[in-house]
């Protein structure tokens, strides 16, 4: 039995997230399909770095799981491509020890979040936030600094998350971008440790409430003190995040 490590993209729009659900299409079961059928029929898990939810993207997402054929990384990403929807693509397969596990090894994580303020694009309605209003992205870019270093983020996690027993997370880098090109266009990227469900989203909802004078940028610490999902502002919609990179 070889463990193998695949590098992987999607466009989250068609499915119900990542993990496995029953009779609703997903990214694990689509993976573990088409690895089931190259592994001569032996059912085959797939464990990845951590779950997207329905609607959100990836463009490097890490996954690892374990076949009892023999075959090339070479050829084994062509065999994934050739039965994997055309909304998923595998970009590099490696072979790792047996001991390697994509989740419990990561040491950090890269989410990027699109948003319009411009005119209404129904092309990238499902890829980029159509906020459509202007935002003050200087006051934004100040509040986005206090979310920076290690905080219990209680405060962005939803109030039903009872799966977590602890929500400290340390947010290592933040930036807040405006493209050339069409300066309607803003990027915030996060890089973590990890991330909370619905954290990012609710984060850049609070941000955005900043840009629209509802809050003030040092707000954020009093609503990261106050570890209670109310402080916080409303969670943006998943099709302008983006799972970016995963570092081990």
């Amino acid at each position: 039995m070889v463990r193998y490590l695949i590098t992987f993209s999607y466009d989250g729009y068609g499915f119900n997230g990542f993990q496995r659900q029953d009779d609703k299409r997903t990214i694990q079961k689509e993976l573990e399909d088409a690895l089931t059928k190259i592994n001569n029929n032996e059912k085959v898990e797939v464990v990845a770095s951590g779950r997207t939810d329905k609607g959100v993207h990836a463009l490097n997402q890490k996954a690892h799981f374990d076949l009892d054929i023999k075959i090339t990384e070479e050829k084994l990403k062509m065999a994934l491509n050739s039965n994997l929807p055309k909304d998923i693509y595998v970009k590099e397969v490696t072979k790792v020890n047996d001991d390697f596990h994509a989740r419990y090894m990561v040491e950090a994580k890269e989410y990027v979040y699109l948003i319009n303020i411009g005119e209404y694009n129904p092309l990238e309605r499902n890829y980029i936030y159509q906020y459509n209003k202007k935002l003050d992205v200087v006051a934004m870019e100040r509040a986005l600094k206090y979310l920076e270093g290690e905080h219990n983020f209680k405060s962005f996690s939803p109030s039903d998350n009872t799966n977590e027993d602890n929500y400290v997370r340390t947010i290592s880098q933040t930036t807040l971008t405006r493209d050339f090109k069409n300066p309607n266009l803003i990027t915030i990227t996060f890089l973590g440790s990890g991330f909370l469900r619905h954290m990012i989203r609710t984060m850049i909802g609070t941000l955005i409430q900043v840009g629209e004078g509802k809050k003030n940028p040092e707000d954020i610490i009093e609503i990261i003190k106050k570890e209670d999902r109310k402080a916080a502002g409303f969670t943006c919609p998943p099709e302008g995040l983006y799972l970016k990179n995963v570092f081990y």
